[in-house]
């Protein structure tokens, strides 16, 4: 960061006006990526298309944000962030306009994957500018602000979708995350001051460095079959909660609103596990959330099991997003930035597959057999976890050339 730069960054309540502003800025774009599986069964209804089908949205927009992220990302590192985060918050809100707008399947993909673009280039860049607002000696309080707003989308956005489509109908959920997005977009193109680029493409090249390490891909793939396991059922769960556990569909929103409050407990003893021990931390939730995966269909009929079950799975869940995003970012701790980066198209392309074979399963096997199929991808990722756990983590901070010990 440039030196006049740091010394206009002192905290001020300018700042944490704008620092608020980012946060509610991360939870709108994050939100708008996830409340799509709160609408699915609306919107599969009006669109006359299959819930298998209607999920291949939550695809798109993932494998879109796992191909073209970090590409658009390093593109656009270099645009001033003011104006960067004003257009990407534009472009969300024409998007949202456009699938409140949808009359078929197909404008509504395109109404996904717009939006998909921009997402991870928000995301890529959103906590070096909160740091960059903050100034020094509060650059990590600040980062931490904006990652509560896209933890809270992560938790509540498909909730607040699933209450919104009652309320408001799914394309009104569409409309009203449209409005809100322009008025982000406004405050922002208001409130935040000119700031710095990124870092010059050649300092980013030399982090390419951890993508010939053979442990580091490993924390890779196994974020790519957590996510996959979280996403092939919960990308499903309001059609399991009301076509298996019979709930109401006008209460499924509140069951989704406890599942994400009570996963907000694993999003914090998520980040609080994975600093001391990252591949013990996905071991544990990986086990809780098989197990309650495992276990809602059985106790289905049995509202307070279901609960229980739920409760497991919603911990497990959400905790695993931290520790993901933790673990991945201390394996590649040389390049923080791309092993994030990473870690996003990682996620994304558990995210996409989850909800093919989700939708795999329900055609093939029933809706009744997806919480069998993720703990059964959970598996697959709890073995590559162990196996990691028996070899030395040091040979991923020991310098290039050295032999690792043993």
């Amino acid at each position: 960061m440039p030196s006049s730069t740091v010394a206009q960054a002192t905290p001020s309540a300018h700042s944490a006006l704008q620092i608020l502003i980012m946060t509610v800025a991360a939870f709108i774009i994050v939100t708008t990526e996830f409340l799509i599986v709160g609408l699915l069964p609306a919107l599969a209804r009006d669109l006359d298309v299959s819930i298998a089908v209607a999920g291949q949205l939550v695809t798109l927009f993932a494998f879109t944000v796992m191909l073209f992220g970090p590409l658009l990302t390093a593109r656009l590192a270099q645009v001033e962030r003011k104006r960067l985060f004003t257009a990407i918050l534009l472009v969300f809100a024409a998007s949202n306009v456009l699938a409140a707008l949808a009359s078929n399947i197909w404008i509504m993909a395109l109404a996904r994957f717009i939006p998909a673009l921009a997402l991870p280039v928000f995301w890529g860049t959103a906590s070096e500018t909160a740091g960059q607002l903050a100034g020094p000696g509060n650059a990590g309080k600040a980062v931490s602000k904006v990652y509560m707003g896209i933890s809270a989308a992560l938790v509540f956005g498909v909730p607040l979708g699933t209450v919104a489509a009652d309320t408001l109908g799914w394309r009104g959920t569409f409309w009203a995350l449209a409005a809100v997005s322009l008025v982000i977009a406004a405050l922002m193109h208001l409130a935040m001051p000119t700031l710095p680029t990124s870092p010059k493409p050649a300092d980013g090249e030399k982090q390419t460095a951890i993508l010939r390490q053979p442990r580091f891909l490993a924390h890779v793939l196994l974020s790519v079959l957590a996510f996959t396991a979280m996403f092939t059922a919960y990308t499903y769960l309001a059609d399991i909660l009301e076509r298996v556990a019979s709930v109401p569909a006008s209460q499924v929103g509140w069951w989704l609103m406890g599942f994400g409050a009570v996963g907000m407990l694993g999003n914090h003893w998520g980040g609080q596990l994975v600093d001391r021990k990252p591949l013990g931390a996905m071991v544990l939730f990986l086990l809780v959330m098989g197990a309650g995966m495992l276990a809602v269909v059985p106790a289905a009929g049995h509202h307070a099991w279901l609960i229980v079950a739920l409760v497991a799975w919603g911990i497990g869940y959400t905790a695993l997003f931290p520790v993901c995003q933790v673990r991945v970012m201390q394996a590649g701790a040389r390049a923080q930035a791309l092993a994030a980066s990473l870690n996003i198209s990682a996620a994304n392309a558990g995210i996409g597959l989850g909800a093919i074979l989700g939708g795999l399963g329900i055609r093939h096997l029933g809706l009744e057999a997806l919480g069998l199929i993720a703990t059964a991808i959970a598996a697959v990722a709890l073995l590559v976890a162990l196996l990691m756990m028996g070899q030395r983590p040091a040979v991923m901070a020991q310098p290039e050339g050295a032999c690792p010990s043993r």
